[in-house]
Order: structure tokens, then sequence, then C-alpha cells
């Protein structure tokens, strides 16, 4: 059987904490504790299609941060922030391409049917799992919208 993403989060964990690697074992320790939280609120074991929803959750409040300290001028944080967001994304699927993108949303029209952004949530329901975490979904939601009004 496959590990499991937290399972594999837990094995770096402990390697982190025998290598000494202490910047890397905050950062894999605020996965952990992100997931642990929302299995706490949810009352439930999270599987890897929830834990990656929260890994992309990080990058986002990452990604928001290093916009933030950008437009402040505190490259450090930047740095701290960057260092972050490129463990955390280490647990992510390969990210798509635009080719890849476009394809998979042309497919996912053309299955549903859509053709007016009425009916944009029924394509973005039918796509969520496909792109979900290998592509940021706002832009995907965007690029839909896009197909759909035009």
């Amino acid at each position: 059987m496959a590990q499991g993403l937290k399972e594999r989060i837990g094995d770096d964990v402990k390697a982190a904490m025998r290598a000494k690697d202490k910047e890397r074992l905050a950062v894999l320790r605020q996965i952990t504790a992100a997931i642990k939280q929302r299995e706490v609120d949810e009352r439930s074991e999270l599987d890897d299609d929830q834990v990656l929803g929260v890994i992309e959750k990080l990058v986002k409040q990452h990604r928001d941060s290093i916009q933030q300290y950008g437009d402040a001028g505190r490259d450090d944080l930047v740095q701290k922030e960057q260092f972050e967001v490129d463990i955390i994304q280490e647990y992510l699927p390969e990210a798509l391409g635009e080719a890849e993108l476009d394809a998979l949303i042309d497919q996912v029209i053309a299955d549903t049917g859509a053709s007016s952004p009425n009916e944009m949530s029924q394509v973005m329901a039918a796509l969520k799992p496909k792109v979900q975490g290998r592509a940021d979904m706002g832009a995907v939601s965007a690029k839909v919208k896009a197909r759909l009004s035009g």
C-alpha cells in the first residue's frame, strides 16, 4: 500500500529531528499542527485529498504574507516565508502546465455541456478533484469564467 501524505509528513518530521534541521522541522510541525487542528475541528481523520486542501491553504497564507512583507519592504521576512513555502510545496503534486490546465478545462466544459457563466459551479465541481494541489484554484476559476463568458 502506498504511504499516505500524513505518514510521509510524519516520517519527514522524524528525519528532520534526527538531522537536527530546526528550520525544516518548524515548518513540518506547522503543517502537522494545521492538519491536526482541522481533524479536531471536524472530529474525523483526514484523507489525502483533505490533507492536500490543508497544505494548499498554508501555501496561500504564506504567499499572502510574502506579498504583504514585500509591500512593507521586509525582505528578511519575505525570504523566511519563501523558505517555508518551498518546503510546504514539496507535499503538493507537480503543478499543471498552462497547456495541460487549458486542455483539462476544455475537456470538463465539453463533458458537462456548460455554455454560460451560470453553469460555472458545475464545471468547477468537476474540475476541482482533477486540479487540486496542482493549480491555483483562483486562477482556474478565472480561466473557466473567461471561457464560459467568451
